[in-house]
């Protein structure tokens, strides 16, 4: 019995939190070597699209709303970067507020992509992100090369 309460109170703890956390419903890019913004569209909330495979892979959930354990880390790799990249995502929430959060994308780090979200970030008026360094998967570039961005950095 004592465990049934128990996972009880886990799942009611852990609804609302999943029940709030959103995906983006567009995002932008710019950066080197890109003369224009790309424009980043589908389903936010899973794989399967650009968007959804760009807050997948680059950790975006974790940053924005926390997650536990944490993947993400709060000191800035030693190592050189590359060239950045913004993102600008667009997050619908609640009474048709949508918020705006930015996100940095180092796609040509070594070994493997970085991404950075400050934390604090203001959205859906009294929500505040998580924030932090992610190393995201390899996937992210793939879908970073197919949208526009070089193989190689600029």
């Amino acid at each position: 019995m004592r465990r049934y309460l128990v996972a009880a109170a886990l799942v009611a703890l852990v609804l609302p939190v999943l029940a709030a956390a959103k995906g983006p419903v567009g995002a932008s890019i710019s950066g080197p070597g890109l003369t224009t913004p790309l424009s980043v569209s589908g389903d936010g909330e899973g794989p399967g699209t650009a968007l959804g495979t760009l807050a997948m892979s680059s950790g975006f959930f974790a940053q924005m709303f926390g997650q536990t354990p944490d993947p993400t880390f709060t000191t800035r790799p030693k190592r050189a970067l590359g060239p950045r990249y913004k993102v600008v995502y667009v997050v619908p929430g609640g009474n048709d507020i949508e918020s705006r959060v930015v996100q940095w994308i180092f796609p040509y780090a070594k070994p493997a992509t970085l991404t950075y979200m400050r934390a604090n970030q203001p959205f859906w008026q009294t929500e505040r992100t998580h924030g932090g360094w992610y190393r995201a998967t390899a996937e992210l570039k793939r879908m970073l090369v197919r949208a526009g961005l070089s193989r190689t950095a600029p």
